[in-house]
């Protein structure tokens, strides 16, 4: 059976390092079997597709990308966290949160870049109830806000 971190290589990719808090807070709690993670956005240097508002500055293709980047940004937590990737047991609920105009309507095509991931990195166990939403505004002007609970091995 592929482990998790198998997956990621063989779809080429590296994770990123886990981001630091900005603030008064941490970026993931794990309470018995669930592990909370705070909201991610991009980790690292930004890029292109990083930066900006949803319907003004980015396509829902630039968003998509931009989803997939922060669900790398999750990743890298969740090893952080766990260890290793093999002891998810499910991605439970996501709260994906775009930077969007007042009419842009498609949330969910953005957020899918991160859901289609959890399910190409773990199979079944990365699918997962969701709320895609638009907001005014995001911290530092970023694309995308991703905030995730899981289930765990104990």
């Amino acid at each position: 059976m592929t482990t998790p971190e198998q997956r990621l290589e063989e779809l080429g990719i590296e994770l990123p390092q886990p981001v630091q808090p900005i603030a008064n807070y941490v970026t993931h709690v794990q309470s018995g079997n669930l592990l909370f993670l705070s909201g991610h956005g991009y980790c690292g240097a930004p890029s292109a597709v990083d930066i900006g508002k949803l319907g003004q500055d980015l396509t829902v293709e630039q968003g998509y990308q931009a989803a997939q980047r922060v669900g790398t940004c999750v990743l890298a937590t969740i090893k952080q966290a766990l260890g290793e990737l093999g002891k998810v047991k499910r991605i439970v609920r996501v709260l994906g949160m775009v930077n969007a105009t007042a009419d842009f309507i498609d949330h969910p095509k953005v957020i899918n870049g991160f859901s289609d991931l959890m399910v190409e990195v773990f199979g079944e166990k990365g699918k997962h109830v969701r709320s895609a939403v638009g907001m005014g505004s995001l911290p530092g002007g970023i694309a995308v806000e991703i905030e995730v609970t899981l289930e765990v091995e104990e």
